[in-house]
């Protein structure tokens, strides 16, 4: 990269900076909630910090060691962006617990007397008995150091041990290299079983559930103010001559008097004990006009002419809404009402569930959930007043079924895992398990699961040059230990193809989140089958290169795609590409991932071909780097939206690599894809900001497109068939817009082809895209132009 374009890169990255603290001060200084006020000034304060070092020279924007004087293993505190703080995730005030550590071993409360403490025999010993128990956790990755040092002691690796103490020792006073002791029990292994809450913070958030204000006002209105409302209106249509007379025909008795005061007493009652619903005080609710008139009269005061006429308007009105009390209308409708007043209130529900998860372990998922959504019991009814057979509601029973421990396949089945985003979050479980099965020893198995689940909480750094984010292989104690691996390929490229079928399968509209990305990428490397993952590149931060392995991934997808309704939609030359990927590996006619230059770090022809591609998709005039930095982050889109249309990403190379095969085949992914570009075209309505909606529209359509292509020719008539069919079924604008992209597929899987501008049909045809500098067709409502002229 030139010196140029890095200055404007950081001096961006600095106008970022200042724009997120601007953010957060404001929202300290202004935001109603206190909690968000005391969340903003911590986000302040770390943007502070980074503004500073980044002033001063202590942070290095971009680089994977941002902080002068540590190096790329230490965990950097990283807040949104990626930005670097400057502080060492593991450093900062001594934790609680090493100070209570620093007292149990009798020496100061210092973090390089301690580790100097776990160097002698008596600290050795508090290792061991930590590595036999299990009671321990590891939320940052240098908290499992010392056991790593611990563990070679004990198997007689001395040399590796002091190895490593001599790599840590000279952060010993900053960094926190010792395990959080923990009283709980160690959680059993539950196999492939994954939950996304714990127990505990089910419990957590159900005990945090307040009633709802609006439903208790609603159930007292319910349960105290209209049945008193009814009792008013009674005691008022007493004073009617006859059935349908005049209120106050018939003069009140002393007996209508003090039956009418003890009402009066009542409601006074009543009003004390129940504040929360205030409508039977507004002056002209039927509630106040007939308590009003009946304090007058009470007092011996006449109704004025205007008082009379509300009062017989308002015991009109009821009469009229409802029927008489005590009618069949009236009656009917009060019992329903009291029967929705009586149903028990989430919150109180909440509470039942608590009870039941207490007696289950608090660190795990639940394996049955059976008996926690099961209806309210009859000695839970004896405990909390609550009637027996009540149920939970689907708000509850949500929170719960996200603490269901099964299979990930099952929790996206069942809903737990909505979305490839959650799917993400919960794969470094899977990763962790099986890259610890590969220790044969126990302790280190379930030391190594720990240090890779607090590995993975490691936020990823801002890059720019290509670097790479830190691998955990790179940390000095897993480096120490790594001899101690075995050979776990096949159990790594079995969890691949599984997880890589689960996501097409689960999210065909869905393009691979970065986190899953990343953690397929661990496996990939583990099972050794030359199987490249690409990440998503950020628009706004891209610097006009790619690295190598885009260029392989690409030449996969040629492998599998050459000739196909996908290589001839998007108008490839797959053949074109494999010359390019063997010329850029010197020559190699071997497996290209391990041929040529592998420490290159860019590929000059693939970026030099995307910039070409995305020339030619717009009146942007054709080039290479030249052409994403003349027209800012949507030329910059287009370029890394050519380089996902070539390499599939990931979906070539998880098909023709990883070999996954969804069932029931090809045909049902790609049209629940359309369903995706459906919905989403929906969104683009009336909607002032369309283009990132149109972006992902497109990549669910390209996904439908790769898949459709994996189709025989029968089942791709068939499929064009349904989306065609389903388009219909859409909003008139959602079938107008998407008429020239499904006319286009259709096009093409007849035989046909594109002009070279992506249009064909004088139009009616057109190759969908996400990325335009030249404002984009679906943005536009052909049924408005339409509309106006009929």
């Amino acid at each position: 990269m030139d010196d140029n374009a890095d200055q404007q890169h950081l001096t961006a990255a600095s106008g970022y900076a200042q724009g997120q603290l601007a953010k957060a001060f404001t929202t300290a200084l202004t935001h109603q909630d206190a909690d968000t006020r005391r969340r903003a000034e911590g986000h302040v304060k770390r943007w502070r910090a980074v503004l500073a070092g980044m002033s001063g020279g202590l942070l290095t924007i971009g680089s994977r060691t941002p902080v002068t004087g540590f190096p790329a293993w230490v965990t950097p505190e990283v807040v949104h962006g990626g930005f670097a703080t400057g502080a060492p995730g593991a450093g900062g005030p001594l934790q609680p617990y090493e100070t209570r550590l620093a007292e149990q071993f009798g020496v100061p409360a210092d973090r390089r007397a301690l580790f100097a403490h776990c160097l002698t025999d008596t600290g050795l010993t508090w290792l061991w008995g930590q590595l036999n128990s299990g009671r321990y956790e590891v939320t940052v990755p240098e908290e499992g150091a010392l056991l790593t040092m611990a563990w070679l002691v004990r198997h007689g690796e001395t040399a590796a041990a002091l190895d490593l103490v001599a790599e840590l020792a000279p952060f010993a006073g900053r960094l926190r290299f010792l395990p959080r002791p923990s009283s709980g029990r160690p959680a059993p292994d539950a196999g492939d079983a994954l939950h996304r809450r714990s127990v505990a913070a089910t419990v957590a958030t159900l005990a945090r559930r307040r009633p709802n204000a609006a439903v208790e006002t609603q159930r007292e209105a319910l349960a105290v103010w209209q049945p008193f409302g009814d009792e008013l209106l009674a005691h008022w249509l007493e004073t009617a001559g006859t059935e349908g007379g005049a209120v106050l025909e018939l003069a009140p008795d002393a007996d209508w008097l003090a039956r009418g005061a003890a009402l009066l007493d009542r409601y006074g009652l009543l009003a004390e004990q129940h504040t929360r619903c205030g409508k039977h005080r507004r002056p002209k609710e039927n509630l106040a006009i007939l308590r009003g008139a009946l304090e007058e009269t009470v007092a011996g005061r006449p109704l004025d002419p205007r008082r009379l006429g509300l009062l017989r308007h308002a015991v009109t009105s009821m009469v009229r809404r409802r029927g008489l009390p005590g009618s069949a209308r009236h009656t009917g409708l009060r019992r329903a009402q009291r029967t929705q007043a009586a149903l028990p209130s989430h919150h109180a529900l909440a509470q039942v569930v608590v009870g039941r998860l207490a007696a289950l372990p608090q660190e795990s998922g639940i394996a049955d959930l059976t008996p926690v959504l099961a209806p309210v019991s009859e000695r839970e009814e004896r405990d909390t007043g609550l009637p027996t057979g009540a149920e939970l509601p689907p708000a509850l029973r949500r929170v719960v079924e996200r603490a269901l421990s099964a299979p990930v396949s099952t929790l996206v089945e069942r809903g737990v895992v909505p979305s490839a985003e959650v799917l993400a979050a919960l794969v470094p479980q899977l990763v962790a398990v099986t890259t610890a099965r590969s220790y044969d020893d126990e302790a280190l198995r379930t030391l190594m699961a720990a240090s890779y689940r607090a590995f993975r909480n490691r936020r990823s750094l801002l890059l720019l040059n290509l670097e790479r984010q830190v691998r955990i292989e790179e940390l000095p104690w897993v480096r120490a230990v790594s001899a101690r691996r075995g050979d776990t390929t096949a159990e790594a490229a079995l969890l691949l193809r599984q997880l890589g079928e689960l996501a097409v399968r689960g999210f065909p509209g869905t393009i691979l989140p970065n986190p899953l990305v990343r953690e397929l990428g661990v496996l990939a490397r583990q099972s050794e089958l030359g199987a490249p993952l690409v990440e998503e590149l950020a628009a706004d931060i891209f610097m006009d290169a790619f690295g190598p392995k885009f260029l392989v991934a690409a030449r996969i997808a040629g492998e599998l795609l050459g000739g196909s309704v996908y290589e001839r939609y998007y108008g490839i030359d797959y053949a074109a590409v494999r010359e390019l990927a063997i010329a850029e590996a010197g020559g190699s006619g071997g497996r290209p991932e391990k041929a040529g230059s592998v420490a290159a770090r860019t590929s000059p022809g693939f970026m030099r071909l995307c910039a070409e591609r995305a020339a030619s998709a717009s009146s942007a005039p054709a080039g290479s780097s030249g052409v994403s930095r003349g027209f800012g982050v949507a030329a910059n889109g287009k370029v890394i939206e050519q380089s996902q249309i070539l390499t599939t990403h990931n979906l070539a190379t998880l098909v023709h690599r990883v070999g996954i095969t969804p069932e029931p085949g090809w045909a049902e992914p790609a049209r629940r894809a359309f369903g995706t570009v459906c919905r989403l075209t929906a969104r683009v309505h009336h909607n002032a900001r369309p283009y990132s909606t149109i972006k992902d529209a497109a990549y669910a359509w390209r996904q439908s497109v790769f898949h459709l292509s994996l189709c025989t020719p029968a089942e791709q008539r068939g499929v064009l068939a349904d989306l065609g069919a389903e388009a219909a079924r859409q909003p008139a604008h959602v079938a107008a817009r998407l008429a020239p992209a499904l006319a286009g597929l259709r096009l093409v899987v007849e035989g046909g082809a594109f002009d070279p501008d992506g249009t064909a049909d004088g139009g009616r045809a057109r190759r969908l895209l996400g990325w335009t500098t030249d404002g984009h067709w679906l943005a536009a409502d052909p049924t408005a132009v339409e509309g106006k002229g009929s």
